[in-house]
């Protein structure tokens, strides 16, 4: 059985433009007190087609970690548009969060991220090469996809 259970996740800042930090306020339960840390992660997929152009935007450890109800906020640089092909900077791709106890991940909440232009002009007549600038992101927050997996909390 799990002994942590995410109990809620609020995004900030969003919309917000392409540049912009993500921000993310999470809730989680303890139901053991765990003397390792917590590793969260938040992941950028930069491409559907191959994880090779997937960013890791940060990374913290939270830890030890007592028994009970916890929140914290979790900002992370945005993707590095460099490492994106252009057919995939706009529209939509996913944002990852995910965490790990002893290196194992057991939990991985994905959102649908939808990255447009707010011009209309631009949306009929994209830029052959995307303008970062006048892009902005829009996390779908109300459907997150969770994905659960078993680890051993003991060894």
């Amino acid at each position: 059985m799990a002994k942590i259970h995410i109990n809620d996740v609020t995004i900030g800042k969003n919309p917000s433009p392409f540049s912009s930090p993500f921000e993310f306020q999470i809730t989680f339960e303890c139901t053991e007190e765990l003397n390792e840390d917590l590793e969260w992660k938040i992941i950028y997929v930069g491409s559907a087609e191959s994880d090779a152009f997937d960013q890791v935007l940060d990374s913290v450890l939270v830890g030890p970690v007592p028994l009970g109800r916890h929140t914290f906020v979790f900002q992370a640089k945005s993707p590095d548009s460099s490492q994106i092909r252009d057919e995939d900077l706009v529209g939509v791709t996913v944002v990852l969060l995910t965490c790990s106890y002893k290196d194992r991940e057991f939990v991985r909440v994905g959102y649908y991220v939808n990255n447009e232009y707010t011009e209309e002009e631009m949306k009929e007549n994209p830029p052959a090469r995307p303008a970062i600038e006048k892009l902005q992101r829009n996390i779908l927050h109300s459907k997150p996809r969770v994905t659960r997996f078993k680890i051993d909390w003991n060894d």
